[in-house]
């Protein structure tokens, strides 16, 4: 069975409703964008050459992350569920009756913490509205497929894009309220810019009194970071790569991914953790697709991510300039990670 056949067999087989908005990935269904691929070509023709994170996910890509947030050395996922888990209850009780939405859903698994908490605070038949958003069809089907089979009260109503997209266009709100989760540091991976601009647009798609629960990751000694992104198993150098054949199979390429490594480093200056494709040799790589043809010096590179850590008073500045105010935060022991939830004005 082929993912698109897959992720059909799931929308079937589960009470759950998704769409694809304006974006194209392996396993999406639906057109493709207008413009898809333009994003690689300005990337691949630039320098230095980058290229957009969402390209990590295809359904391997997905997988390979899923393996991440499991290793030893990434604490990331593991402290935010652990704080998460802490706080939960209390921020069910701040929100009351709320709508859930989730930027970059994927498996969901923390989201249940999430949703059993406003469940309990919910009345008892009352059902709860679910809105996850992913730009890979199979990882959002699978995820919101499990939520729905382990919770009966779970309304679900999926969009497969990008956050662009998704929050023009999301589905009539049932509660009073709408809490709004990104969690994962995903917001690391945003220059100062870009995440001005979703600040931007998540609050055109809130209403006041609604929530935003933001997760992300702190300053700490660069050990620790560089560590997390560098780990033993080399999962995050296979997710890495991943991203070449992703771009091989979406345009028809011929990158050879023996001829890529992967490097990643902090960044003091800017407080951040750089990840990179190196090119081993001078080559050039065909994207028939997209008629375009990138061309490689020994040694050059393209960098497919950046993860920004921050400083919690920074950091609400930032949103509070949007038109939030924080509601609460939380932490853990050691100060590594940051959930905080905002009220839009």
């Amino acid at each position: 069975m082929d993912v698109n056949s897959r992720a059909e067999s799931l929308r079937r087989e589960s009470p759950i409703d998704v769409r694809t908005i304006d974006v194209r990935t392996e396993d999406a269904a639906g057109p493709a964008a207008v413009n898809d691929g333009d994003d690689v070509i300005r990337g691949l023709a630039a320098r230095p050459k980058t290229l957009p994170p969402k390209y990590f996910y295809d359904t391997q890509g997905s997988r390979l992350f899923d393996r991440i947030t499991a290793l030893p050395e990434y604490y990331l996922t593991r402290t935010e569920q652990r704080i998460l888990a802490e706080c939960a209850p209390a921020l069910a009780r701040r929100m009351g009756a709320a709508d859930l939405v989730e930027l970059g859903a994927g498996s969901a698994r923390k989201t249940r913490l999430v949703i059993e908490a406003l469940l309990a605070e919910a009345p008892r038949e009352a059902a709860l509205r679910y809105v996850p958003i992913d730009v890979s069809a199979v990882a959002l089907e699978e995820g919101a497929a499990a939520l729905a089979a382990a919770y009966p009260r779970l309304e679900v109503q999926g969009l497969v894009a990008t956050y662009e997209a998704a929050l023009a266009e999301l589905p009539p709100r049932r509660a009073p309220r709408r809490l709004m989760m990104f969690l994962g540091s995903t917001i690391g991976n945003l220059d100062a810019g870009e995440t001005a601009a979703f600040f931007t647009r998540v609050a055109a798609a809130l209403a006041p009194g609604d929530g935003f629960l933001l997760g992300f990751d702190l300053a700490k000694t660069p050990g620790i970071i560089d560590a997390a992104y560098n780990d033993a198993q080399g999962v995050t150098a296979a997710f890495n790569l991943n991203m070449l054949r992703h771009l091989n199979r979406r345009f028809d390429g011929d990158f050879d991914l023996a001829r890529f490594a992967h490097r990643a480093f902090f960044d003091p200056v800017s407080s951040q953790i750089e990840m990179h494709l190196v090119s081993a040799e001078a080559q050039a790589v065909r994207l028939k697709r997209l008629d375009f043809t990138a061309r490689f010096d020994a040694g050059e590179t393209i960098r497919t991510e950046i993860s920004r850590k921050f400083r919690a008073g920074e950091m609400q500045a930032a949103v509070e300039a949007h038109g939030f105010r924080l509601d609460e935060r939380w932490s853990d022991a050691a100060d590594w990670f940051a959930l905080a939830l905002f009220r839009r004005l």
